[in-house]
């Protein structure tokens, strides 16, 4: 090896060290990380794999409600519920936005996703039957979201941390809106009332498991804690959510799946039943009520807009082409 070889691996090496010194330092501070700051590389795989499976969940998301614009009971209903899936949309956008400025491209993780190799949220495999389904995935899904991400606002990873604040302003917005459909159709015939309360039957044990297994079977969870990206264990958060929505589904009118469901006075926390963790992980491994339809609607989707795409690239190039011809003329005319 020669002297050079040894000099600029050495230099490597300590760039490297003086790197990691840096980057213990921040999360130790409890402050963030940037775009270009030095970060160990399962750092960046955690977040790349994390971020964009959040986008890919806001994307497929929008599938069981957008079902729904069309059959919504009212102008207003649908209008409402076209703007929430527009929403989630946008949500996605800056999600693949943020996971982009880790050095993965967005056609990479859309790709991924779209041959099965990326995971989304399990909640999106199940089908929305009827209107109060709507209301349910407001009230339950959208609420658990909102407790999983609003301490992601403080995530160590800036543009994630950034991109979450907005997400979860809106978020909130979803969950009022699932509430409200819920407590008038509670508040109705008792037609009404049984297909809310069939709703939330169905969506009650799949909301719970949004927040990942149990903290003794999540491989990921300690480690995206140590560096600052989740706050709180799965079970914490579940505990959290849990405690929330006890008093809200007695507002409503409605009883929650669950009879283990008790309050703990000794822990000052509701105790809950065990969730189908046998259901959850054969839904997470593909066999879901909807996986293949979810999946098959998104590859669908995106060949059908392969259009948009390339008329969208063409027009960039030929900016490109016009701005660059623009410049060159300005400096043969200087």
């Amino acid at each position: 090896m020669s002297t050079t070889s040894i000099h600029s691996d050495v230099s490597h090496l300590d760039d490297e060290r003086a790197g990691q010194e840096r980057f213990d330092q921040i999360i130790a501070e409890d402050s963030r990380i940037e775009p270009r700051d030095w970060m160990p590389e399962g750092y960046r795989k955690t977040l790349v794999r994390q971020i964009s499976q959040h986008a890919h969940s806001e994307i497929i998301g929008m599938q069981p409600e957008a079902n729904w614009i069309t059959r919504a009971p009212s102008l207003k209903r649908k209008m409402i519920l076209m703007a929430k899936v527009q929403d989630e949309a946008g949500h996605g956008l800056y999600l693949y936005s943020a996971a982009e400025t880790l050095g993965t491209s967005r056609d990479k993780m859309v790709q991924d996703l779209l041959d099965g190799k990326a995971k989304y949220s399990s909640i999106f495999n199940y089908p929305t039957l009827t209107w109060a389904d709507v209301g349910a995935i407001g009230w339950l899904v959208d609420g658990a979201a909102i407790q999983n991400q609003v301490p992601l606002c403080r995530a160590s990873y800036a543009p994630y941390g950034r991109a979450m604040v907005r997400v979860c302003k809106e978020e909130s917005f979803h969950q009022r809106q699932g509430w409200e459909i819920l407590y008038e159709l509670s508040n109705g015939t008792p037609e009404q009332k049984a297909m809310a309360q069939d709703a939330v039957n169905r969506f009650y044990g799949p909301a719970l498991q949004m927040f990942g297994p149990p903290d003794d079977d999540s491989p990921n969870s300690k480690q995206s804690m140590a560096w600052n990206i989740k706050r709180h264990s799965n079970d914490e958060l579940r505990q959290r959510f849990v405690d929330m929505i006890v008093p809200q589904a007695e507002a409503l009118g409605l009883t929650l799946p669950d009879p283990d469901l008790k309050w703990n006075e000794e822990r000052g926390h509701y105790d809950f039943g065990e969730l189908d963790w046998d259901e959850f992980m054969s839904v997470i491994k593909g066999n879901g009520p909807c996986n293949v339809q979810r999946l098959q609607h998104r590859r669908e989707a995106h060949e059908n807009g392969a259009w948009v795409r390339e008329a969208a690239a063409a027009y960039a190039e030929k900016q490109a082409r016009r701005n660059q011809d623009a410049a060159d003329r300005h400096l043969i005319g200087a």
